[in-house]
């Protein structure tokens, strides 16, 4: 069962100042129809650069994609289950996920044409590329960049990882 995530999200009243106007659970949860232990939760969504502040409409409240809106970005958490627990079967029915690529050595390969800023908040995942793999444990950062790629969880906890991927041109 995939974890509640806190949202809390400032904004800004009729004469200016500065107020939260959500705190409370984020509700944009997508867990794919065949892995129940794989949970994204979008916390924010802009849809334009730069971004607007004005209003208080809920930004994440939209039908949800791998990919950010054209020239937008999405601030997710991703709740990864060991391997050992995946069918892989939810990455073919993602919105801007390219298919993956027969006789890759794990079958969460994909590619998006985003900047992806990642950050493991709890426990430890392998970053896997066309040329090698990367161990990331709890404060590792990665910077993704529109590459073929992987996220390999080969331990026996679920690891949670925090990312904001940026619209980009195609690699």
């Amino acid at each position: 069962m995939p974890r509640d995530i806190r949202r809390v999200v400032t904004g800004h009243t009729a004469d200016g100042r500065s107020t939260f106007v959500y705190d409370g659970i984020a509700a944009n949860v997508r867990i794919p129809r065949d892995e129940p232990e794989v949970a994204m939760t979008d916390l924010w969504v802009t849809r334009e650069a730069p971004a607007s502040n004005a209003g208080v409409a809920d930004a994440a409240d939209y039908p949800m994609a791998l990919a950010p809106p054209a020239r937008g970005t999405v601030f997710r958490i991703v709740e990864l289950p060991p391997d050992a627990r995946r069918s892989f079967s939810n990455l073919e029915h993602l919105d801007g996920v390219q298919a993956r690529a027969a006789g890759k050595r794990h079958p969460g390969f994909h590619k998006t044409h985003t900047v992806d800023y990642i950050v493991v908040l709890e426990g430890e995942v392998w970053a896997l590329v066309d040329t090698g793999e990367v161990l990331l444990r709890r404060g590792d950062c990665l910077v993704q960049r529109g590459t073929s790629h992987a996220w390999s969880n080969r331990s026996d906890k679920p690891v949670l990882l925090a990312g904001v991927l940026v619209d980009a041109q195609p690699a």
